[in-house]
């Protein structure tokens, strides 16, 4: 699962390339590499979602959101929507996937170059609501996990 492998303790692997976001808190457990991919948050909604005409976070505030626990989309979710509904978690972005689908969720948030793959390959009648820039002065990128103790750092 996505969270073995930043989670602290040895790993079964020399280097970890599964668009895992360079995080002070994953620091603590695991090295990164330099990052190699600047990544968006972005909203994906069912084209006939309320969650659909958003135009805005504030928009966002109203809708029941969904992500993958220990994502940086669910930080993204809790730090700077701040819903006034809890979001809905998911072990794994395939369920979040399922609950957009049934209609358990308005809008699920993942990365940007995931949303694309969602939205074109896994569920047409879903889309892009929008993609929210990263901060001027530290975009979220990816980076390959290794081991804390790595020689390859």
């Amino acid at each position: 699962p996505f969270n073995s492998a930043f989670a602290p303790g040895a790993k079964k692997f020399d280097f970890d390339i599964n668009q895992v976001s360079i995080s002070e808190s994953r620091k603590k457990a695991v090295a990164f590499s330099s990052g190699y991919y600047d990544v968006r948050q972005a909203v994906v909604a069912l084209k006939s979602s309320k969650a659909a005409g958003a135009k805005s976070v504030a928009d966002l505030k109203k809708v029941k959101l969904g992500a993958q626990v220990g994502t940086t989309s669910l930080d993204f979710i809790n730090d700077l929507v701040k819903p006034d509904t809890k979001p809905a978690v998911y072990q794994r972005n395939d369920f979040a996937k399922s609950a957009l689908k049934t209609g358990q969720v308005d809008a699920i948030v993942v990365d940007l170059p995931t949303a694309f793959y969602i939205t074109g390959a896994e569920v047409p009648e879903a889309e892009v609501v929008g993609q929210f820039p990263n901060s001027d002065d530290k975009p979220e990128q990816f980076g390959l996990v290794l081991d804390k103790e790595s020689t390859l750092t």
